[in-house]
């Protein structure tokens, strides 16, 4: 039976991640190095995706699949970091994770280098490291797997990853009554603002308000490198589209109005990847290889 990654609609998120990034070294040995891949990735704690250039290796063309786009408004720079691979690797101890990744990154070789690996954790019940929600409107169930998962080519997703550095001190110096009108909820109860302003997150991202309806399923984790501290974004959905709609809103794309999130708080990578799904508990690429 062929699925979707588990690990995609699994939740809670883990108490603690790895995300790893490649680049390709070898278009000569990666078939090899993929079907390795295939038999240590099972979905679940271990999510796998591809990104365009490495199905253009493969000579392999998926139409839902593009680069991640650089977008700028205001003032705001979106970058793309694309990259050909990007793997989640998903547990609770950080030495396991270690050893993982040291695995992975043995049998990808000579084909595929890793060039960022970022430790993610999960703070709290869920928060970003504002200690608001992430992820309150997520669709949940049945709704997350039509959300998540295309339907078209059974079992495969979309995920959209993002780097975000927040200024945490200078959020923080902010009377709380700001802080709650950048997010659009009260920090004491997560409850939604009757009052939030234009710019408030809510109303820049309310998925049921775009047309088509948005719906994407967040994973996002915080993550914190040195002196440096933020969010990786993840998003999951059936169609990339859904992500760039959201992402052209907060930008002011259609009405000029940027998301209050950037008052605080820039996006430093992105990357677009297609997820395979899973066939017994190996990750399906018979139609790539």
């Amino acid at each position: 039976m062929v699925t979707h990654q588990t690990g995609i609609l699994a939740d809670p998120v883990p108490p603690l991640a790895r995300h790893l990034f490649f680049t390709l070294e070898s278009s000569e040995h990666l078939a090899a190095a993929l079907r390795r891949l295939a038999v240590m990735a099972d979905g679940d704690a271990t999510v796998i995706g591809f990104g365009h250039s490495l199905l253009q290796a493969l000579n392999v063309k998926l139409d839902k699949l593009r680069v991640f786009p650089a977008l700028s408004a205001k003032g705001i720079d979106v970058p793309s970091t694309q990259h050909a691979l990007w793997c989640w690797l998903r547990g609770d101890d950080r030495g396991e994770l270690l050893h993982r990744t040291n695995a992975l990154v043995a049998a990808l070789a000579p084909a595929l280098k890793v060039v960022q690996v970022t430790e993610a954790f999960r703070y709290k019940t869920g928060l970003d490291l504002t200690g608001y929600e992430d992820g309150t409107e997520n669709p949940v169930d049945q709704e997350a797997i039509d959300a998540a998962i295309d339907c078209e080519a059974p079992g495969g997703s979309y995920a959209a990853v993002q780097h975000w550095v927040h200024d945490l001190p200078g959020f923080k110096a902010l009377p709380q009554q700001e802080q709650d009108h950048i997010f659009g909820r009260r920090l004491s109860d997560n409850e939604e603002l009757d009052d939030a302003p234009e710019s408030a997150h809510v109303k820049r991202t309310a998925m049921e308000d775009f047309e088509p309806e948005a719906f994407v399923v967040r994973r996002s984790m915080p993550y914190i490198d040195g002196d440096q501290a933020g969010l990786v974004f993840l998003s999951f959905a059936k169609t990339l589209d859904f992500f760039e709609m959201q992402l052209q809103r907060m930008l002011g794309f259609d009405d000029g109005i940027t998301d209050g999130l950037f008052r605080f708080s820039r996006p430093i990578t992105g990357g677009y990847y297609w997820c395979p799904p899973i066939h017994n508990g190996q990750l399906q690429l018979s139609s790539l290889l």
